[in-house]
């Protein structure tokens, strides 16, 4: 059976209003109702919630982390040397009827308004202080000091500023070209000066070693004479002795190896007379 039309026209005005009158609250989100553009009330629980129809308007915002991802900046240092900076900023809404009435719940605007606090604050701090400093190990110190420098934003535009964050500091090219020159230049002074004190060192050694190989040579040359003169002593000391005990055994022994070394190869000619006393042995058994 059919509804009746005028039935139909009364359950749908009643379903437009019910729609228009409750809006629901997601757990990262929080809500402002708005009475004629007037700010009544915000609402961050989450949830349904209910309005006027017709007469509230609900805006809704982020209550998650929001990111400020800027194009690099550049900066000037104390020695007016720039700087190229690429940060980020992590912040949220923490009061949201004040970040509207700031901004006009315009998130880009209110990025461009972060923007401009965190980048006077970093010109400030690069500012006094030198590349080497910046670079080296001052940035900590720096992004503290900018991060202290935000403490405010909640009183003006219901922002706080969670993290600050560089991701990267780089020298233009004309100056990372001349700092490089600089570096080089440096390291070839320092590696020419390594160079210059380990070929020094290697001289004395060289020379110390040369010195005691010559100590060492002429103390063993020196040892092995008077080992040599003392055998050499010992030796005319049993050759004597021996000498003496039987004198014609001994002159036999000597003349045989006289003879031994002198005919030890068949092309030795010797031109000797025969009756010599070296063939003495040869004419007659006893030498005589």
């Amino acid at each position: 059976m059919p509804l009746n039309p005028k039935v139909l026209i009364p359950l749908f005005v009643i379903a437009v209003i019910a729609y228009s009158s409750v809006f629901i609250v997601n757990q990262w989100e929080q809500a402002l109702v708005f009475k004629f553009r007037e700010i009544q009330r915000s609402d961050d629980e989450p949830g349904l919630h209910f309005m006027l129809p017709l007469v509230n308007v609900a805006q809704k915002f982020e209550k998650r982390l929001l990111n400020l991802d800027q194009e690099p900046q550049r900066f000037l240092t104390i020695e007016k040397k720039d700087v190229i900076v690429d940060y980020y900023v992590k912040w949220r809404i923490t009061d949201v009827e004040k970040f509207y009435t700031a901004t006009r719940g315009d998130v880009l605007y209110a990025n461009g308004l972060l923007g401009q606090r965190i980048n006077r604050a970093l010109r400030d701090e690069f500012g006094a202080r030198t590349v080497q400093e910046v670079v080296a190990g001052e940035r900590t110190q720096i992004l503290s000091v900018v991060t202290a420098s935000t403490s405010n934003l909640p009183q003006e535009l219901g922002i706080t500023v969670v993290d600050v964050r560089t991701k990267r500091i780089d020298l233009p090219t004309e100056v990372s070209n001349s700092v490089y020159e600089r570096m080089r230049a440096e390291r070839n002074r320092v590696a020419k000066d390594f160079r210059a004190r380990g070929s020094e060192a290697a001289e004395r050694i060289r020379a110390n070693a040369d010195r005691e190989r010559e100590i060492i040579l002429a103390n063993a040359y020196r040892d092995a004479e008077i080992i040599r003169g003392e055998g050499d002593a010992q030796a005319t000391e049993i050759y004597a002795a021996a000498y003496t005990k039987d004198e014609e055994f001994y002159s036999l022994y000597r003349s045989l190896n006289a003879y031994k070394n002198s005919f030890n190869n068949g092309n030795d000619i010797l031109l000797l007379e025969p009756k010599s006393d070296f063939f003495r042995y040869f004419n007659n058994s006893k030498g005589k």
